[in-house]
């Protein structure tokens, strides 16, 4: 079942690319558990979308998150060396976070993986981005199979900046 909005995210350790500092294995309680973080997966590193616009829709936009008080973490089942080859070549800014979840383990405890197997990629996220404060899902933007809209920074800038209108006009 899928992850919906007012849980809280699954504690399950990932390996995290961070600052050009080696692979360390961290809880995602302790990485997305604290404060307002933005999480978003791709598909996997390397691959089209999420090489020529996804991933660099956030290294682009950064510091606009940065200035709202939110972190971001970007997260693919791939292997930690593909998501740290992946993180040079896309030249990730520091303290832009991206989690290898391996074996899609919590990739499968948010019930955002689908299987495709039918184009050799075995398991894989959906491409998604979530928000959550304090390891509370707020919002939750599952892209439809084949599109990439509601899921980008742009769009997560633009759901957030309508959030907190809403919280302040409320």
């Amino acid at each position: 079942m899928t992850i919906q909005i007012g849980q809280t995210l699954p504690d399950l350790e990932v390996d995290v690319i961070e600052d050009g500092v080696p692979v360390r294995r961290m809880s995602t309680a302790s990485l997305l558990g604290r404060g307002r973080v933005v999480l978003f997966a791709v598909p996997g590193a390397f691959t089209p979308t999420c090489s020529d616009h996804h991933l660099p829709g956030y290294v682009q936009h950064f510091q606009a998150f940065r200035d709202r008080g939110v972190e971001v973490a970007g997260m693919a089942v791939n292997d930690a060396y593909v998501m740290q080859a992946w993180a040079a070549v896309q030249q990730v800014p520091p303290g832009l976070k991206l989690l290898a979840d391996g074996n899609a383990s919590f990739t499968r405890a948010l019930g955002l993986e689908f299987d495709g197997t039918a184009y050799g990629l075995g398991l894989r996220a959906r491409r998604f981005a979530l928000y959550a404060e304090d390891g509370v899902v707020r919002q939750l933007h599952v892209e439809a199979p084949g599109e990439f809209r509601v899921s980008t920074a742009e769009a997560m800038l633009q759901a957030l900046a309508a959030q907190e209108a809403s919280t302040t006009t409320g």
